[in-house]
């Protein structure tokens, strides 16, 4: 039987008073049961994910029943964890809050019940709050201040997205993919050419030792003018070029990846360039699971350092799906005087903006 990996963020520091009110949050929206519990400060001083990628790898995907089973069997367990982690009960809890969407219904609900329950057995508010969201306000839990003004790129397994974000709450869609996410796009690529599930790190791997130029793959809607994304092309290309190739060739295999990897690359970071020039916004944040891979991050720090840009990453711990960041983007909108009603129902299609 394989059983979920559950791991603590070890570089967490417990706050110094133990009387500090704080907010309890669940995440549960697709495969990954995570619980967290952040000071009303904004502070987030204990963390556990109990990871399914060993379950699910079997199937070479989210298998949505059995995600939603063994977030029954670990929500609980993670809820007492996090709670001894950072020395705290649950009438130490301000307010409790859970991923309402989007995701998985069957996994949003084990979430989202088991916050309303607390909510309601300690007579606290209880928040629903966007999986997007938690990664929108992700980089600014890196101790760099406030939440504040800029363009933010969110690239997931199931989201690539541009946002202006205004301030907490008040965001808008810029541009976002009209097909596959730039992840989903990675993993796609990654199970054609026979690697593990999850695909994108493993190419993130074989790229380092691969030629970027090895192959004339497409880059979609780079002509200046539009901040959508469209990777299904992408995809499509390499699935033409295959029958031509020796996958069984080492240096095949990484020139390959490489040219992939470029390709989504260069639109990435293309277009949130044209995004933050078009909106005249200096300081640009970039967030999502894809944001941990190394290709990325060091193209977009090049490129915004000639572009005269500020750039905020989010930690690479904060960037796949957590807790911490849904607890983090909570307190932000209870600190602004928001809660949700327990009524609330979650929606697998919630929208982060317009």
């Amino acid at each position: 039987m394989v059983v979920p990996v559950i791991h603590s963020m070890s570089s967490i520091q417990h706050p110094a008073s133990s009387g500090q009110s704080c907010l309890l949050a669940l995440e549960s929206s697709c495969d990954e049961t995570a619980a967290a519990i952040c000071t009303l400060e904004g502070e987030l001083i204990a963390s556990r994910i109990a990871s399914q990628i060993d379950i699910h790898r079997q199937y070479g995907g989210v298998v949505p029943e059995v995600a939603s089973r063994n977030h029954i069997l670990h929500a609980r367990p993670l809820v007492r964890q996090v709670l001894a982690d950072a020395g705290k009960t649950l009438g130490d809890m301000a307010a409790f809050a859970a991923t309402s969407g989007p995701g998985l219904v069957s996994s949003l609900l084990i979430g989202t019940s088991l916050a309303k329950a607390l909510a309601l057995a300690e007579n606290k508010p209880f928040l629903a709050v966007n999986h997007m969201e938690g990664h929108l306000l992700s980089p600014f839990m890196n101790g760099t201040g406030p939440v504040r003004p800029c363009v933010a790129l969110i690239v997931s397994g199931g989201h690539t997205m541009l946002v202006r974000v205004h301030g907490i709450g008040r965001y808008e869609l810029l541009g976002r993919t009209r097909d596959d996410a730039a992840g989903e796009a990675f993993d796609k690529v990654a199970k054609m050419i026979g690697l593990p599930y999850p695909g994108g790190p493993e190419i993130d791997k074989l790229a380092r030792q691969g030629d970027p130029q090895a192959f004339a793959f497409p880059r979609s809607f780079l002509d200046g003018r539009s901040l959508e994304f469209s990777f299904s092309g992408l995809k499509t290309a390499v699935l033409y070029e295959l029958p031509k190739l020796d996958l069984k060739n080492a240096q095949t295999l990484a020139d390959l990846s490489a040219s992939v990897q470029t390709a989504i690359i260069e639109v990435l970071v293309e277009k949130l360039v044209l995004s933050a020039k078009r909106s005249d916004e200096p300081l640009v944040t970039v967030s999502g699971g894809v944001s941990c891979n190394r290709g990325l991050r060091d193209a977009l720090t090049a490129r915004c350092a000639r572009e005269g840009l500020q750039l905020l990453l989010a930690r690479p711990d904060l960037c796949t799906d957590n807790a911490g960041m849904i607890a983090f983007a909570a307190v932000q909108r209870f600190n602004a005087g928001h809660t949700s009603p327990l009524e609330a129902d979650v929606d697998p299609n919630l929208p982060l903006a317009g």
